[in-house]
């Protein structure tokens, strides 16, 4: 997995590629907690990103728990299998995709 962050001002964009798994989940939460507390928006770009297991998805919502306290999180170019994973196993009704 690889993780491309950009920020501008209070604004945080993850582009996120390759398996999100129990190896390299803990990775992006390392990302995930050095957010500072003046971001109010993340956003999860998932255009490359190939398969989530359980692990990457309870960082899914350690972020979104996280940004619930000080702004929002989105997830967007989320592919087909992702969505069908997010929709399986509820989360598509407690995080914002688009």
């Amino acid at each position: 997995m690889d993780v491309q962050v950009t920020q501008s001002e209070n604004k945080v964009v993850f582009a996120i590629s390759g398996r999100l798994d129990t190896t390299t989940a803990p990775q992006l939460e390392a990302k995930v907690n050095e957010i500072g507390e003046s971001v109010d928006s993340l956003t999860m770009d998932m255009k490359d990103l190939v398969y989530i297991s359980s692990a990457g998805l309870r960082v899914l919502l350690v972020a979104q728990k996280k940004m619930n306290a000080q702004g929002q999180m989105r997830l967007v170019n989320v592919c087909e299998s992702i969505m069908d994973v997010l929709e399986m196993t509820g989360f598509a009704d407690i995080l914002v995709v688009e």
